[in-house]
């Protein structure tokens, strides 16, 4: 299973109707209250930077999940847990995820709603929010610097850690209630696929070393181009759901099994 190539078809299809829940949010101001923000601030989680192991030889593996190579970051702070339908409502003024339930991790959204959330999240705190770039994703998944190399996000067996095909009921389940990874972070592998900043390329990575890598442009967003999904989502199988597994999906379509994750730019406080 993957998201790659029914989206090739999906993309005119969904065009028209991405206009619809952006149009609904511009007749109010955004907002969120003190209570909201304080435990947002809260929820974000530092992760020292470091060099890591990005990808994977094995066999098993995708040619664009390829080769094992070294990239390494500079810190920066994610979200403990995946955007909340709570949170994204409260600031945008709606809601279509499928399965509402204000706990549960906002899905139905585009790469292009999330942009514009985005934008207003930042007005409303004075900070600075963003996507992961799927590198900072995926070390971010596999631990960073206190990684044990597993499998999954924070575990060997995916159901301690994870919503997936053999334990989810075939839908998403609240945010957090799974084992949390090395960093203190829930639902890496599982519950639903996130949305990173970079584009995606379906060609193996690049062999020579990479600090701080993104495919595309961090200062323009607002991109055309596929973006890549990466963590697995409630009817994945456990061997699609390793932490080096790849996806990707159009900017304008919404899925019920994509949802994302916050990263904060900033220095440690």
């Amino acid at each position: 299973m993957n998201h790659l190539l029914p989206l090739l078809i999906l993309t005119t299809i969904v065009v028209a109707e991405e206009k619809k829940p952006a149009a609904v949010a511009e007749e109010r101001k955004p907002t969120l209250s003190p209570a909201t923000i304080e435990r947002l601030m809260n929820d974000m989680v530092w992760v020292e930077g470091g060099s890591f192991t990005m990808g994977t030889d094995l066999e098993s593996a995708s040619s664009h999940e390829k080769p094992a190579h070294t990239v390494t970051l500079s810190g920066f702070h994610i979200g403990k847990h995946e955007v909340s339908q709570a949170l994204f409502e409260e600031l945008m003024g709606w809601n279509v995820s499928y399965f509402p339930a204000p706990d549960h991790p906002v899905n139905n959204v585009s790469w292009w709603n999330i942009q514009l959330f985005l934008d207003r999240l930042n007005a409303v705190t004075g900070k600075t929010f963003r996507l992961p770039t799927e590198a900072e994703w995926e070390y971010a998944a596999k631990g960073g610097q206190k990684s044990k190399s597993y499998r999954f996000s924070g575990s060997n067996v995916i159901d301690e850690v994870a919503w997936y095909a053999g334990n989810s009921g075939k839908r998403p389940h609240p945010c957090g209630k799974k084992k949390p990874n090395e960093l203190g972070l829930y639902d890496m592998t599982g519950n639903l696929w996130e949305y990173c900043h970079d584009d995606i390329v379906t060609k193996p990575y690049p062999t020579v070393e990479r600090t701080n890598p993104v495919q595309g442009t961090l200062t323009k967003p607002f991109s055309t181009q596929m973006k890549v999904t990466r963590g697995g989502g409630f009817e994945y199988e456990a061997d699609e759901s390793e932490v080096f597994r790849r996806d990707g999906a159009t900017p304008n379509v919404r899925l019920p099994d994509i949802g994302f994750r916050l990263v904060r730019v900033g220095e440690k406080k």
